[in-house]
C-alpha cells in the first residue's frame, strides 16, 4: 500500500478538528499527523504530542533551517504551525494514511508538494456572521483574537477554490458523512500514472 494523505484545511472555527476527529474515530487506517506549532495550550484540553508539539519559536527555526517541515507558516505574527517530514514517514511506515489539520497556506504547500498522492479538502463554514459565533462560543479567545480570526477567515475563503473539494459545515452530521465518502473514495483510488 502506497501510503496516501488527506490534508483539512480551514478558517478558525469553521468545524475541521471536530470533523477529522470523527474520521479518525470510524476509519482505523487513518493517522493523524500531528502538527508543530510555537503556541501556548489552549486550557487544559490539549496535550504536548498528542494535539500538537508545542516548541518554542527558537526550536521552531532550528527546524526550519535544518529543513525538516513538509511545510511551515507563521500564521499570526510570532506564531508558527508546520508539519515535521519525520511525522509523515512515521505514519506511512505504520502502515497508514495521513490525515492532516493544517492552515489555508500550509493545506495547500502539502497538496503541491505530494500531488496526487494528497486530498486537500476546505471546511467552510455556513457564513462569516456563523464563524464569529462559533468562535464566540467556544469561550477560548479573547475578543481582539477572535476578531482577528474572522478578518483572517475572510482572506482565507478567497482560496477555497484551489482546493479539491470544498464541504460546507452547515450540518456537522452531514458534513461528516461527507468527509467519511469523500475519503474511503480517494483511499481506495488507483494512484494515477504520471
Amino acid at each position: 500500500m502506497q501510503g496516501k494523505i488527506i490534508i483539512f484545511s480551514a478558517p478558525s472555527g469553521a468545524g475541521k478538528t471536530t470533523i477529522v476527529k470523527h474520521l479518525l474515530s470510524v476509519n482505523p487506517l487513518l493517522s493523524f499527523s500531528i502538527s508543530a506549532c510555537t503556541r501556548d495550550k489552549r486550557g487544559r484540553t490539549e496535550e504536548n504530542g498528542k494535539d500538537y508539539y508545542f516548541i518554542t519559536p527558537e526550536e521552531f527555526k532550528q527546524k526550519i533551517g535544518n529543513d525538516e517541515f513538509v511545510e511551515w507558516e507563521e500564521v499570526y505574527e510570532g506564531a508558527f504551525y508546520g508539519t515535521l517530514k519525520s511525522e509523515i514517514e512515521r505514519i506511512w511506515k505504520s502502515g497508514k494514511h495521513v490525515v492532516l489539520d493544517v492552515d489555508v497556506k500550509g493545506g495547500l504547500s502539502v497538496k503541491h508538494f505530494y500531488k496526487e498522492r494528497a486530498l486537500a479538502i476546505f471546511v467552510k463554514p455556513p457564513s462569516i456572521d456563523e464563524l464569529a459565533n462559533r468562535l464566540t462560543a467556544r469561550n477560548t479567545d479573547s475578543a481582539s483574537s477572535i476578531s482577528s480570526r474572522v478578518f483572517k477567515a475572510k482572506f482565507e475563503m478567497g482560496f477555497e477554490d484551489q482546493f479539491d473539494r470544498v464541504i460546507v459545515n452547515d450540518d456537522l452530521t452531514q458534513a461528516c458523512a461527507e468527509a467519511e465518502k469523500l475519503v474511503n473514495q480517494f483511499i481506495q483510488a488507483e494512484p494515477s500514472i504520471v
